[in-house]
């Protein structure tokens, strides 16, 4: 999607990506281009991407090994990478935090959420069962909690520190929903035009 003429090529790992994530990246200038789940970085990395973005999708990240042995490598890459909602669980997973079955899952709009950088809340909305353990991110050096669900203090966002790798557990491209977090889309095509400049 998008034009092929583009300065900014992203590739995405789909493990149920929603069209209106690919949508939120093409209105910004990105064309993308959307790989299958197994697909080997080897296999991705001939599109020549700028950035890689890690979908959302159903179920269990734990049983994902095929996807988060794809993501350490993508990492190795140092270019930006963005994870939504299951890509969020497999970024954790990517860096050894481990992720666990809610008791009670998010699910539909008005969750709010604190961005713990700029100090704002945003209204999302969720779809989710799975949750990154909040305890081994404590103790993680390597990672920065940025995002918390003001309902029950879950963790929904992270970035790597020294990487261009960040992630939400919800879902900033919602339609319908509310469109306070859209700025993550900006966040990450900046991402990208600064490393290519």
């Amino acid at each position: 999607m998008g034009d092929a003429k583009s300065a900014i090529r992203i590739a995405v790992m789909d493990y149920g990506v929603k069209r209106n994530i690919l949508n939120c990246m093409v209105e910004r200038g990105a064309f993308v281009k959307v790989f299958p789940a197994k697909t080997s970085l080897a296999e991705v990395k001939k599109f020549e991407p700028h950035g890689y973005f890690i979908s959302n999708g159903p179920g269990d990240p734990a049983p994902m090994d095929y996807a988060v042995n794809t993501l350490k490598e993508i990492l190795k890459e140092e270019k930006p990478v963005f994870g939504i909602c299951l890509g969020h669980q497999l970024l954790a997973r990517a860096n050894d935090i481990p992720t666990f079955k809610m008791h009670h899952g998010h699910r539909g709009l008005n969750h709010p959420v604190k961005n713990l950088i700029t100090g704002r809340s945003e209204i999302t909305t969720q779809n989710h069962g799975f949750g990154v353990d909040p305890e081994a991110m404590k103790k993680a050096d390597h990672l920065e909690i940025t995002h918390v669900n003001l309902n029950d203090k879950s963790i929904e966002g992270i970035r790597v520190k020294g990487k261009p790798a960040f992630s939400v557990q919800y879902h900033p491209e919602a339609t319908p929903g509310p469109h306070d977090s859209r700025y993550l889309f900006d966040e990450f095509i900046e991402l990208i035009k600064e490393q290519k400049n």
